[in-house]
């Protein structure tokens, strides 16, 4: 987990578009992400994008459900990926609505938050992705030695 709070309000919605590109490259993995940005009149919005967690039951469900109801297979397929995303959603392994609305509260108007779950990374293609941007590391769990990376390459 990492969650980073950026200077501006636009920040955190490059910067993952940023990291999305080296996610396509095969850099990073996401379980799951979200922005927070505040207005500078503190108005905040929220962007929770769909976690890994729920594409992959989903998938599963959908396939799941065109093989089981081969009479109407795209309501099978439909129901089954319903139902795929209801229990990746039961699962909630990502980001959870509780502490983004926490950091939404105490995120300065002007500013903006990206809360980021990640599978896996490769950390010399990360961090000079984000280099670009100033912020401060609000929490994260990863080890020592790479947070105080992370956090070099924000100042």
């Amino acid at each position: 987990l990492m969650v980073i709070a950026f200077d501006h309000f636009d920040d955190a919605q490059t910067a993952m578009a940023g990291l999305r590109a080296l996610e396509h490259e095969g850099q990073i993995r996401f379980e799951d992400t979200a922005i927070v940005q505040r207005d500078p009149d503190g108005t905040a919005h929220v962007r929770n994008e769909i976690s890994g967690t729920t594409e992959t039951a989903t998938a599963i469900g959908a396939l799941v459900g065109g093989l089981v109801t081969f009479v109407f297979p795209l309501a099978g397929i439909a129901l089954g990926a319903a139902m795929g995303a209801f229990v990746g959603r039961a699962l909630d392994r990502g980001v959870s609505d509780r502490f983004v609305d926490e950091v939404k509260q105490t995120l300065r108007p002007g500013r903006s938050a990206l809360f980021l779950v990640v599978r896996s990374s490769n950390a010399d293609a990360v961090l000079p992705a984000l280099r670009q941007y100033h912020g401060d590391v609000i929490q994260t769990t990863l080890d020592s030695e790479a947070e105080e990376a992370l956090r070099q390459a924000l100042e």
